[in-house]
């Protein structure tokens, strides 16, 4: 038996098991298993030193990511660099810190034809925004803005922009519309935080990429392409960084991206037409 997880809290809801059993199955990796735990920053460590030679890596979502990165016995220097690692690759005993959130993007965006955007603005300033800072290096990007809450905290996101080479303006989420000059979006605003604004991005003409993948469509999202705007879902950046993670705790490069999109496209189908399970009383 082969092992591998996605940990974080809450994680009840995570697509990735759909997802990397979809792979397993379609690649004929019958003993291979994939399960998702619930584990907090205090409860990494404990969890890293329980792994034995059965696993073969980690998934990581929130709060995880930047506690990884001290937790590892190596680390890929793009994680360094984003100041996150959501994936941990087990081999020979010891842990691996990889970042795969930022090819998902990169891969997601080309994937709707924004492979080259002009300019860019990232509303948010955690883990998920420096991630996004990255992916618009990797496209070529010089330049781009941060929407945050309060600019004077911004100083991590600042610091990923300039380890990238990028230039950012910094601005508050209140005054949105003075940012709103790029012609991509990419929002990381957790669930519907990014609600308010939904109104001022459609009207900029910008295209959106929102990284929530449920509920869908977001309030942004609907918005956007009700202007005739293009419109990214997070769901094929989880799915572009989950087939990376199959790659790197698989060893192999004949990842089944199709049949990972068609299982976890009817999974959110599932989610949203059947009725949630009745909980049971307490007494």
């Amino acid at each position: 038996m082969t092992r591998a997880a996605v940990l974080g809290k809450p994680i009840e809801h995570s697509l990735s098991p759909v997802l990397h059993r979809a792979a397993y199955a379609a690649m004929g990796l019958d003993g291979w298993s994939y399960d998702a735990y619930e584990c907090d920053e205090t409860g990494l460590w404990g969890f890293l030193e329980s792994l034995d030679e059965e696993w073969a890596g980690l998934s990581l979502t929130m709060p995880l990511k930047r506690t990884a990165l001290k937790l590892v016995d190596s680390v890929s220097q793009l994680a360094v660099e984003v100041g996150g690692a959501n994936t941990i690759v087990v081999r020979d005993g010891r842990r691996h810190g990889e970042n795969t959130d930022v090819h998902g993007m990169v891969a997601a965006l080309a994937e709707a034809g924004l492979g080259a955007p002009g300019s860019a603005l990232v509303l948010g300033g955690g883990a998920t925004a420096a991630s996004a800072l990255a992916a618009l290096a990797e496209l070529g990007l010089t330049k781009a803005g941060l929407a945050v809450r309060n600019p004077d905290r911004a100083a991590e996101s600042v610091a990923v922009g300039k380890r990238f080479g990028l230039d950012l303006r910094i601005g508050s989420l209140d005054r949105l519309p003075d940012l709103l000059t790029a012609d991509l979006v990419i929002s990381t605003l957790p669930g519907i935080a990014a609600d308010p604004f939904a109104g001022q991005i459609a009207a900029s003409g910008a295209a959106l990429f929102d990284v929530v993948y449920a509920p869908w469509p977001t309030t942004c999202a609907s918005a956007v392409e009700g202007a005739g705007g293009t419109v990214v879902g997070g769901f094929a950046m989880l799915l572009h960084q989950a087939a990376r993670q199959v790659e790197l705790m698989t060893g192999r490069d004949d990842v089944p991206v199709e049949a990972m999109r068609a299982a976890g496209e009817a999974e959110l189908t599932r989610r949203i037409t059947e009725p949630p399970a009745p909980i049971a009383p307490r007494f």
